[in-house]
């Protein structure tokens, strides 16, 4: 039987770990995926501020936007909305303002608007 070598082991110990995470998170994807509820996302919200309406809630069926699984509204018109790989969000009008929370990018981008109106973004 030939001698096992340290960077054989090291590799067949890597793919077995990530083997093993990924079915760890297979079942979380799988419910996700199915229409479930995900616990980490955020909490619906509604409310007025600066006196513009805005609203965001879970995303339903492929309305969803870079996988974010969330939909934000200002006044009625979705702010395109992003999640960075740090679980900061990001949108159209504040692209390099990273924030917490999209209550918090539908915030800064009311800021940023300063009243004028959202414009729809355009669906490639």
């Amino acid at each position: 039987m030939p001698a096992l070598s340290r960077r054989q082991a090291l590799t067949t110990a890597a793919a077995l770990a990530t083997a093993a995470a990924g079915v760890a998170a297979a079942p979380a994807i799988a419910a996700t995926a199915s229409g479930h509820h995900d616990p980490h996302s955020p909490a619906p919200f509604d409310e007025v501020y600066r006196g513009r309406r805005i609203q965001g809630r879970p995303s339903t069926g492929g309305h969803a936007h870079h996988g974010t699984g969330y939909t934000v509204l200002v006044d009625g018109v979705e702010l395109h909305l992003m999640r960075n790989a740090d679980g900061t969000w990001i949108s159209v009008v504040s692209h390099y303002d990273p924030v917490a929370t999209p209550r918090a990018a539908a915030r800064a981008a009311v800021d940023e608007l300063q009243g004028a109106a959202l414009l729809p973004f355009p669906a490639n």
